[in-house]
């Protein structure tokens, strides 16, 4: 079955055979792809690529790129496509979206290259880069960019390319001459697609061995990477935010990316993430690191705020946890136990309050409050532990609210921000009773679900377990009991920030020329989106990204450090995973909703959540399907394996068309029939955008306590 393609979802069970087929050879082929495409379809099909006089035929399971990197070139010139072997099937089924199928060709088109310059003596024997991006190597969609490849050659010999997207597929690729000595070619290319691209480059002469690209920081040998944005104003117009407030991205991360820019000086924020689509930002105001030698040295009238802050486009989320030396018996800097005087506590907060009140009505006055983070992972098993008494911390948090109150009339204080998402439901029903809710006016929490956030530990890992505690221990259950939790103890519609939440490598993993693979960086991809997106879905308001580029914590970065081979902080040379380009995406079709929430009676392994864009516009489905047995299987994470769905998104009875957006944001245009769409989900999201938004409202189980913004 090929299931790149859609009919009407009307069409009766009745064997068929496809209208499209057509006789090569004697034997019957269903069209299947265009050159640069995917193909996919279920279990093993012969597959045809080329011409009907020109092809190669070659078996595949679940699924193959459309192109030269595959099937070689069986005729050269020509324009090509896929065509998938032709069997009697019904006409319902063959409706199935390839998550999703583009509606017009995603090539990325590339000219011959320029005559090759000359280039530094030093180096490596073959370097590639995308000069020319504004430091992020991120580029335009349908805009020129540049891939200049440097040989450094001690004999004549051949320099085989190629690009590829986050699935592997060859998006374009060629060979060049190369002659003795240090030289650079650039190619034009533009794209079609958005999303991840990685560039393999291998040298190959007649009296030396293959040299292909080194590894670079933290980024693995034989790539380099880049990325092209979506541009998705025709599909989703922008909305109006009726304060800046409703944004629902933050980030954890700074890399310095203009001229003569180093760490930590200058802009670390721009222009990263404003080209992600993040909005908050730390912003500290901790004791001790404001008045690390004395009190009343912080004077509220005077400037403090940040540079990278005054443009008013990036928000605060304002941060209070720790106690200075002088301030604590222990005479040393402390998260893990309260100061010695909360008298001298609270004249601190009042100060900050008052700044922070100014600061809001000068620079932030689109922005309705200030939000302010009071502790900072005090879990008992990690780097920042509560060693101190529940009285004295729930003391601390009371001292806090009315000291930042007195002052800031706008204050919204957040806490307890634990590191496990269950910890925080965990210690708010523990602290309860010392009344620890009259002093939250909303949660603030970190995301962290499970020992080890990576591909092989999913966010929906254990959901659906025959053991009710186990199960408990997913995600989305995690996400139910602490809104259940808000719920009882908070004031009706109090907000949930999600601070800080990040999919590493897998556990034993470290930084080397070997790692990660391609199909790591893939799963590690779906997985930051699938994570945010169920935080969001489930009631968070708004989320952190953790992080951006590779810290020493091995693989958060949702970009690769081309300095640091164990990664580092404030960086400045990066590239893009699949995972950053994921994140553009999601921001460009996420930000500016409200969330509709998960849909009701979804089959096991599949996942939808719905959302509506502000002041009453489109719907945005996010959807995907796990399965533990393959993620990962026995070669690897998969990205064929595929649930088939239908999404209702209009009345029954009716019919007409959707947009569908893959993990990316490259759309596609299916049809739909009975008010029914169906797609084949696999464990990289999709976002289907529909009209109708009572018919997603009567579907969806709002989460509890969330109130529409």
């Amino acid at each position: 079955m090929c299931a790149c393609r859609g009919e009407t979802a009307a069409a009766q069970e009745t064997p068929v055979t496809s209208e499209d087929s057509v006789k090569i050879d004697g034997a019957a082929w269903t069209p299947c792809a265009a050159e640069y495409e995917r193909c996919s379809f279920d279990g093993a099909k012969k597959v045809l690529y080329g011409t009907p006089d020109k092809h190669v035929i070659k078996t595949f399971t679940g699924g193959t790129g459309c192109d030269n990197g595959v099937f070689d070139d069986p005729a050269p010139g020509e324009s090509k496509r896929c065509w998938v072997e032709a069997v009697a099937e019904s006409a319902a089924a063959r409706f199935v979206a390839s998550a999703p199928p583009p509606s017009t060709p995603l090539a990325m088109q590339c000219s011959p290259a320029a005559a090759p310059v000359d280039a530094p003596a030093a180096g490596d024997t073959v370097e590639a880069d995308t000069p020319g991006s504004d430091g992020t190597r991120m580029f335009a969609l349908h805009k020129p960019f540049e891939l200049a490849l440097t040989t450094r050659a001690k004999s004549a010999g051949t320099l085989t390319w190629r690009i590829q997207d986050a699935w592997n597929t060859v998006k374009a690729s060629g060979r060049l001459a190369v002659t003795p000595g240090a030289h650079t070619s650039t190619i034009k290319c533009t794209s079609q697609a958005a999303g991840y691209f990685s560039v393999a480059a291998q040298l190959e002469g007649a009296n030396a061995a293959p040299a292909a690209l080194p590894s670079r920081g933290t980024r693995p040998a034989g790539i380099a990477t880049f990325g092209v944005l979506p541009e998705l104003a025709t599909v989703l117009p922008a909305v109006t935010y009726k304060n800046l407030d409703l944004h629902r991205f933050g980030g954890q991360g700074a890399a310095y990316l203009r001229p003569g820019q180093t760490c930590c000086s200058g802009d670390g924020y721009r222009p990263l993430y404003t080209d992600l689509g993040l909005s908050w930002v730390n912003d500290n105001r901790n004791w001790y690191i404001t008045e690390p030698k004395a009190p009343n040295t912080f004077d509220p009238a005077g400037d403090h705020l940040a540079p990278f802050f005054k443009p008013g486009d990036l928000l605060r989320l304002i941060q209070l946890d720790g106690i200075p030396g002088w301030a604590n018996h222990t005479g040393k800097d402390t998260h893990s136990y309260a100061p010695a005087s909360l008298s001298d506590y609270s004249a601190y907060m009042k100060r900050v309050g008052e700044e922070s009140n100014r600061v809001r009505s000068s620079v932030f006055a689109q922005q309705s409050n200030n939000y302010y983070q009071v502790s900072w992972e005090p879990d008992y098993e990690g780097g920042l532990p509560w060693r101190d008494t529940d009285a004295n911390l729930v003391a601390m948090y009371k001292a806090t609210y009315e000291a930042i109150h007195a002052t800031d009339p706008h204050a919204v204080l957040m806490g307890v921000t634990l590191s496990s998402l269950g910890k925080n439901t965990e210690w708010l029903n523990r602290l309860a009773p010392l009344g620890i809710a009259k002093y939250l006016d909303g949660v603030s929490a970190h995301g962290y679900y499970d020992v080890g956030t990576s591909p092989s530990h999913p966010p929906e890992r254990m959901a659906g377990n025959s053991d009710p505690q186990k199960a408990a221990q997913s995600l989305p259950a995690m996400m139910r009991a602490l809104r259940h939790t808000m719920t009882q103890m908070l004031k009706p519609g109090a907000k949930l920030f999600i601070t800080e939440s990040g999919i590493s490598y897998d556990i034993g993993t470290k930084y080397g020329p070997s790692t990660p693979s391609a199909n790591v960086l893939y799963a590690q991809g779906a997985l930051v989106s699938r994570l945010h997106l169920i935080l969001l879905g489930e009631g968070a308001d708004m989320s952190y990204i953790f992080y951006a580029t590779d810290p020493p914590e091995v693989g958060y970065g949702i970009f690769f450090d081309l300095l640091n081979k164990e990664g580092g902080f404030g960086q400045t040379q990066i590239s893009p995973k699949p995972a950053a380009m994921g994140v553009a995406a999601m921001t460009r079709i996420i930000d500016g909703t409200n969330t509709l929430g998960p849909l009701k009676s979804t089959p096991a392994g599949v996942y939808a959540y719905a959302f509506q864009r502000l002041n009453g516009g489109k719907v945005v489905t996010a959807l995907w399907t796990h399965e533990n047995a393959v993620w990962p299987g026995a070669s690897g994470f998969s990205a064929t394996h595929g649930v088939r769905y239908t999404l209702q998104v209009d009345a029954a009875g009716t019919s007409g068309t959707v947009t569908v957006l893959d993990m990316m944001g490259n759309p596609s245009t299916l049809p739909y029939a009975n008010g029914r769409v169906a797609l084949t989900l696999t464990e990289a999201p999709v976002y289907v955008v529909s009209q109708n938004a009572g018919v997603m409202k009567a579907n969806v189980n709002a989460p509890e306590g969330y109130v529409l913004r």
